[in-house]
């Protein structure tokens, strides 16, 4: 039977450390080192993964002692075997060779306890590490934007790595003791690609660590910030490893088994630590502790991770003979979002309120800003408007004058040393697909990405979505085509129709995690078929959010007042009305400044009545009537302006 059959019948038992095991067997570094790496520099022990080379017989016996206390599930001795961590022993070029002798070890130990007792198959999962450097945080205290790692960089490694894994014939692919979700979506990323190249798709196993006793991993996330940032990816099982005993991991756990739509593991420590680093638990005593996750319903598959042995894994499999199978929750019908946090759009919400001012394009403040490099002050821009009530902030680096490419990469790995800041998640905004990319490439939230279009055809649109779905984000739509933009209802809605198919039906995308902008369209220009631009857009909205199931609305509202750009008041009373009829027919998500002052109710009704005559395309004079209203309005703020002591 296979490991997607089996998991749904009954609670399946991980092996335990493997360097807790290795330990035991007091190895000198000529053991590590062997014959073949007696002349390379530095310290060689500790560096587990070389032993597969040089000592196999000890690596076997392990894998025997696991199998034989029960285990269903061996994972290879590979945890760092990746070019990023091997190169502080110098032997980075062999990884490849590492990952196919430890699957060459595993495979045949589990191979031959299968034949032993058809039964009880016994599985090998390819376990993949963390690395140890991480993509969202710097090294270096006095440069927050530096990174000793890209995630390009990381990519190629973790590709080498798992080819090599499914070379070998893993059953599984582990990505464990994930402690930065950015390196864990490189990981995924890589494993996608790497079983599309090797032409075997095996099912995909994450497995986090959190950093204390708050649950947040040590890149600053939330356990549902975490779930929502690799939902994405096609995920067998998620669960939790290392960090602390079974008993402290219960609140985070918990989490999981209610909230995450896949099979749950959990292979804890055995307990926390003594003074001297070593584990003080008992395998009776972490037995009883796990016996309440089995009790609750929470798992699929059971372990243990720093210091357990096979002793400690031999008490598990009558437990797991006592519980049902957990049962995954179902997938999260909504748009969610993270940060460092996450963000759900539910029926409370109401409107998701994108702060605007961080874009170059809409902020000279902010573009002065960037361009002098000052960043500090570009920052408080941002903060500002999580104060505000921003509940995504907007970020646009697209100027003649500036790199735009560098100064997203540079202002998202500032912005991912604020907490305040980067709890919220990031809409990146750029009409370049290489800036677009380049800023997935930073965060390790599930963002969302302004924009994609049919603007160049059909093969571009899927490319460019099959990419944003790769990197975990949600997407802007712009109804926009190869005949143009739509301004017209009928154009807007037939636009976002194919585009809503092809990214569903050919693409697998979540129709939550589309939003479309049918294209706000500045209004009172003068000109007869701008008129309706408001209407067209709101009666598409409506469309939308009847016809094409899932879909969200959005728009960058300030376009719409663009003829009274100066009249602040004229331009914040003509947003609060556009957004009051637009929200009525769903429009749930716009680009605005989060500080505006001029609420629909606020607006006195004679003031309203001129509004809503253009916005509503009510009669023909509106416009020349609003430019008479602001004219007459600005005189009298200047009159009191100057009527004021001292003006």
């Amino acid at each position: 039977m296979r490991l997607e059959e089996i998991v749904k019948e009954r609670i399946l038992i991980l092996d335990g450390a493997m360097g807790t095991m290795i330990q035991r067997y007091g190895l000198t570094e000529a053991d590590f080192r062997g014959e073949r790496f007696r002349d390379v520099p530095g310290l060689m022990a500790g560096n587990n993964d070389l032993l597969s080379l040089t000592r196999p017989d000890v690596i076997r016996d392990i894998h025997r002692k696991y199998l034989a206390a029960g285990a269903d599930i061996i994972e290879t001795n590979t945890f760092s075997s990746q070019r990023v961590s091997m190169a502080d022993y110098h032997v980075e070029d062999y990884c490849r060779e590492i990952n196919l002798a430890a699957c060459r070890i595993a495979r045949e130990l589990a191979d031959e306890f299968t034949a032993r007792n058809p039964e009880k198959p016994r599985f090998v999962a390819g376990s993949v590490g963390p690395t140890n450097k991480t993509c969202s945080m710097s090294p270096d205290v006095n440069n927050p934007a530096y990174r000793a790692l890209t995630f390009d960089e990381l990519v190629a490694a973790y590709r080498e790595q798992m080819e090599a894994l499914l070379e070998g014939g893993v059953d599984a692919l582990l990505i464990e003791t994930i402690f930065d979700t950015l390196n864990a979506k490189a990981a995924i990323y890589a494993a996608e690609a790497s079983m599309q190249t090797a032409g075997r798709k095996v099912p995909l196993m994450l497995s986090v660590t959190v950093s204390d006793k708050s649950g947040r991993t040590l890149s600053g996330q939330t356990m549902e910030a975490f779930l929502t940032s690799v939902a994405h990816a096609d995920i067998f099982s998620l669960g939790l490893n290392c960090s602390f005993g079974a008993h402290d991991l219960i609140p985070f756990l918990q989490i999981l088994a209610h909230r995450s739509p896949y099979y749950i593991s959990v292979y804890p420590n055995a307990g926390l630590p003594n003074s001297m680093g070593e584990y003080d638990q008992t395998p009776d005593q972490m037995a009883e502790e796990m016996k309440f996750f089995v009790d609750e319903g929470w798992v699929n598959i059971i372990g243990g991770c720093c210091g357990t042995t096979d002793e400690y894994i031999a008490r598990f499999p009558a437990l797991a003979t006592q519980g049902r199978p957990h049962v995954p929750a179902g997938k999260a019908e909504t748009l969610c979002l993270s940060g460092l946090e996450q963000f759900e759009l539910t029926p409370e919400v109401r409107f998701v309120n994108v702060g605007e001012r961080c874009n170059v394009a809409g902020s000279r403040k902010f573009l002065r800003l960037v361009k002098e490099k000052n960043y500090e002050e570009a920052l408080e821009i941002a903060r500002k408007q999580v104060e505000d009530g921003a509940l995504v902030i907007d970020i646009n680096m697209d100027d003649g004058l500036l790199d735009a490419r560098q100064e997203m990469v540079t202002f998202l790995n500032l912005l991912a040393s604020e907490p305040e800041i980067s709890r919220v998640p990031v809409m990146i905004d750029s009409s370049k697909w290489d800036v677009i990319t380049a800023g997935l490439k930073c965060v390790q939230g599930k963002s969302i990405v302004n924009s994609i279009s049919l603007k160049e055809g059909e093969e571009v649109f899927l490319a460019h979505a099959r990419e944003v779905k790769r990197l975990g984000a949600a997407v802007i739509v712009m109804a926009f085509d190869e005949k143009g933009q739509a301004d017209t209802y009928e154009r807007k809605i037939e636009v976002c129709a194919r585009a809503y198919r092809l990214l569903v039906d050919e693409v697998g995308f979540n129709p939550h995690d589309i939003i479309f902008d049918p294209n706000v369209l500045a209004i009172a220009t003068g000109m007869e078929e701008h008129d309706n631009y408001a209407v067209d857009f709101i009666r598409a909205t409506g469309w939308i959010r009847s016809n094409l199931p899932g879909a969200h609305v959005s728009g960058g509202v300030s376009n719409l007042s663009f003829s009274f750009r100066g009249n602040n008041y004229i331009r914040e009373a003509m947003h609060a009305v556009f957004l009051y009829h637009a929200c009525r027919e769903g429009m749930d998500m716009g680009i605005v400044n989060p500080a505006t002052s001029v609420m629909y109710g606020d607006i006195p009704s004679d003031i309203l009545t001129v509004i809503e005559d253009v916005v509503l395309n009510r009669r023909p004079d509106a416009a020349e009537r609003l430019i008479e209203l602001a004219d007459k309005l600005k005189a009298e703020a200047e009159a009191a302006k100057a009527g004021q002591p001292g003006a």
